[in-house]
């Protein structure tokens, strides 16, 4: 099982590493500015962003989909217990709406130029979102209080590294999304930032949707 994990791991940094090289990691949030003179500039610009963000979180998905794999085979062991589900966790899941849903509006606002409302919109997403990374360090803090150690079980293994993961690609997706905000604080049109406040949109709501599988999965198991 541990040579399994370590594979899937070495698989996954080589798929980062490589996107990283192509550069497909910042694309994505690439930045329309002065630079792009054009109509035609910009929606070249825009397109290459949305393709580079498709293509990076169907590699995600595919590391996802791995480790669930992984996880319901090494369930049909015997030495498999079942892991405590601490109820901060449904607390965490309603944190993450609520961060989801202020990306979304603040893609609204900036749609129509609502600066302030953009404002605030980056402020409530980056707030719920620390929060939710917090809940589940409080989690994970439960877990351990209760005797639920990382070594101790399999179960527990899949839990830390299921949260983990998840926590992992939100802080990625909260850098990007601390440059956008630092753009907005320091005034630049809300043109500049609008592409990248949609990709967040969109980052956040794939991030939200692996969240209810993965704690759907492991509720029922």
């Amino acid at each position: 099982m541990i040579t399994i994990v370590l594979f899937i791991f070495a698989m996954v940094g080589f798929a980062y590493w490589w996107l990283w090289r192509q550069r497909v990691l910042e694309k994505p949030w690439a930045e329309v500015g002065p630079k792009a003179d054009t109509r035609e500039e910009i929606g070249r610009i825009s397109s290459a962003a949305k393709t580079g963000l498709m293509f990076f979180l169907a590699v995600v998905t595919s590391v996802f989909a791995l480790f669930i794999s992984a996880y319901f085979l090494r369930m049909e062991l015997p030495d498999w217990s079942p892991v405590m589900k601490p109820e901060v966790l449904w607390i965490n899941t309603g944190l993450l709406v609520l961060g989801s849903g202020a990306i979304h509006w603040c893609s609204k606002a900036a749609a129509s130029n609502n600066l302030r409302a953009v404002q605030v919109s980056l402020f409530a997403t980056g707030l719920f979102t620390f929060t939710f990374i917090y809940g589940q360090l409080m989690a994970w803090g439960q877990l351990n209080d209760e005797g639920y150690y990382l070594n101790s079980n399999p179960a527990n293994a899949f839990f830390y590294l299921f949260t983990g993961l998840h926590a992992l690609h939100l802080l990625g997706g909260l850098w990007v999304w601390s440059r956008t905000t630092l753009r907005v604080l320091a005034g630049v049109e809300l043109e500049e930032v609008r592409l990248s406040v949609e990709l967040c949109r969109t980052y956040w709501h794939y991030l939200l949707g692996v969240w209810i599988v993965l704690f759907g999965m492991l509720l029922s198991t």
